[in-house]
């Protein structure tokens, strides 16, 4: 008596790593490239400079609403407090405006040594989570106004508004990048699942929490007593978890799927 020997269903080899490189030949590829990088940021935060007043005429525009009805104004502490200020605001539109220059090196440096696999894993989740970044940012540039306005408004008619220069633009800047980080969350979500650290039924069954966890944010993030700012980022956030939730449980059942086609069906013995 034989028995059939069970048919196992082929799999795609992973590609190989690319071959290992001695460690000078590391030094020399992560130095070219971060010459390169930096050389993108001093053009670019060049430019920012030049885009220095545009940039301060967004920002002191709630001040000046708050103006009209009492004594406001953006004030600097010290002899070099606004060229401090300008080459900061520089510095960091240069790192903005350079992004794609230096993502690109970083990640030209490190692709080589992934696997296909890998590769695609990271290509897509920086494909998603740069627009969504940038989402996120030009969400907190809209609610800015809004918040500083109503924070300042809680100070008596009678009383002045005098705002640190340095202080006020760092109370900027907090809010677009936690903003922008708050949009990202969702990809890394996904990313946990792909990597199989988190199932879609773990984030199906926390689903309350996140929402919790995502008004809470919102309530924060738009201290006011206007609902419908805080809904401006809680109905987009709570829309990415679940779009993060239906990525999850598809690529879940598409892991099932292939592990009840890779079990080996059970065949008659023949005489």
């Amino acid at each position: 008596m034989t028995t059939a020997a069970p048919a196992v269903a082929p799999t795609r080899p992973e590609a190989p790593r690319s071959a290992p490189m001695p460690v000078a030949a590391h030094l020399h590829e992560a130095t070219r490239r971060a010459v390169r990088a930096a050389v993108a940021v001093a053009v670019c935060a060049v430019v920012g400079w030049f885009l220095y007043e545009p940039v301060m005429d967004l920002v002191r525009a709630p001040i000046a609403q708050i103006a009209a009805d009492r004594n406001a104004s953006l004030n600097f502490d010290s002899v070099t407090g606004a060229f401090d200020l300008r080459l900061r605001v520089s510095l960091v539109a240069g790192f903005v405006l350079s992004s794609p220059v230096w993502l690109y090196q970083l990640f030209a440096f490190v692709l080589p040594g992934l696997t296909r696999r890998e590769r695609r894993y990271v290509l897509g989740s920086v494909g998603a989570a740069a627009p969504l970044f940038a989402a996120g940012c030009a969400t907190g540039l809209l609610l800015f106004p809004h918040m500083v306005s109503v924070l300042a408004g809680f100070a008596s008619s009678e009383d002045s508004t005098i705002l640190d220069a340095s202080a006020y633009i760092d109370f900027i800047l907090k809010i677009v990048v936690a903003t922008g980080v708050a949009f990202v969350l969702p990809v890394v979500l996904v990313v946990l699942n792909l990597a199989g650290m988190v199932s879609a039924r773990t984030l199906a069954r926390s689903w309350r929490y996140v929402v919790v966890a995502i008004v809470l944010f919102s309530a924060l993030a738009t201290p006011s007593a206007d609902v419908m700012s805080m809904f401006l980022i809680a109905i987009p956030m709570t829309a990415l978890f679940a779009a993060a939730l239906a990525i999850a449980a598809l690529h879940d059942r598409s892991l099932a799927r292939s592990a009840t086609a890779s079990i080996p069906e059970e065949t008659p013995c023949s005489v």
